[in-house]
């Protein structure tokens, strides 16, 4: 089974953990545990996010006054190949010594007139106090935004039209790797009035990419992983419910948070409507469930209405 996996921010840092390379690498290699489990009889293509550390690299740009700060593109490159080294060795260590690896930096084509470029919404890098984060926008004209009850810098996030590297992906998937790609989103790209490729300063979304990635690649299972068992109702009342079964178009009319659950939900849904195949949402600690079909938010066109763990 051709599997896509989609791993949360959470993968890799902890909400308000220090952004070390300690702690990002002792976050991928508990994540890896867990994706080393289903490798047996299956072929893995791994996406991930990068937010926190695309803000860290800005931020450390930033402080080095004698050159401009980087653009946000080709700092999403630098993150990718950094999570990506952790990746393929901390799975390495986990699977037989001949799986073959590869990071591949994937440029994803978008909109230059995407509206997104006039409404900055991508949370990226640490979390600030109200006060600090007010500072940090006027001193570095950044956008920031409230992030529970926190505060973040926010970046344009452009919606994926084309990821230019499916094709080498393909072919190392039929010579047995394990592919590691679409890191962040992939890198922001478009075409210029030359038609010339450039990058643009943005973030893509993270999970509308690997839904478009995982369609790309004809995959039979697409997983959303994060730190939540489930998509859920009433999410933190008393009558909270974890939804087990869904079709596409009944969950797409539940109207989930833009800053949260929203996206995963979306582009769930979007992979189940284009390729009428299954995708789950549910923690990484359940992977093996999920794939067993036993556990997370199921979206798929096998069932009519949503149904509820009990």
């Amino acid at each position: 089974m051709r599997i896509v996996i989609a791993l949360g921010g959470n993968a890799l840092l902890r909400r308000g953990e220090p952004l070390t390379a300690e702690n990002q690498r002792l976050n991928v290699r508990i994540a890896c545990e867990q994706i080393a489990k289903i490798y047996p009889n299956n072929e893995l293509v791994i996406a991930h996010g990068n937010g926190p550390q695309v803000g860290l690299l800005a931020l450390q740009g930033a402080a080095y006054k004698d050159v401009p700060t980087y653009p946000l593109d080709v700092l999403g490159a630098e993150s990718v190949g950094m999570i990506g080294y952790m990746i393929q060795q901390e799975l390495g260590n986990l699977v037989p010594f001949e799986v073959p690896f590869a990071t591949l930096l994937s440029q994803v084509e978008v909109d230059i007139n995407d509206p997104a470029f006039k409404n900055p919404t991508k949370p990226i890098g640490p979390v600030y106090t109200k006060e600090e984060a007010e500072r940090l926008a006027k001193e570095k004209n950044w956008s920031i935004a409230q992030d529970g009850d926190k505060y973040r810098r926010v970046v344009p996030s452009p919606l994926p039209k084309r990821i230019f590297e499916i094709k080498p992906v393909k072919w190392l998937l039929e010579k047995g790797s394990i592919v590691i790609c679409a890191g962040g989103g992939g890198i922001p790209t478009y075409y210029d009035e030359q038609h010339n490729l450039r990058g643009v300063e943005a973030v893509i979304d993270k999970d509308l990419c690997s839904a478009l990635l995982a369609e790309n690649l004809d995959a039979d299972l697409f997983i959303i992983a994060t730190d939540v068992s489930a998509t859920f109702v009433d999410w933190g009342k008393p009558t909270q419910k974890a939804i087990a079964l869904a079709p596409p178009d009944e969950i797409e009319k539940m109207g989930f948070a833009a800053g949260s659950m929203g996206p995963k939900v979306q582009a769930a849904v979007n992979f189940a409507r284009n390729t009428g195949k299954d995708d789950v949402i549910g923690s990484l600690s359940d992977i093996v469930d999920i794939v067993k079909g036993k556990a997370g938010t199921r979206i798929t066109n096998k069932v009519k209405e949503i149904s509820y763990y009990s």
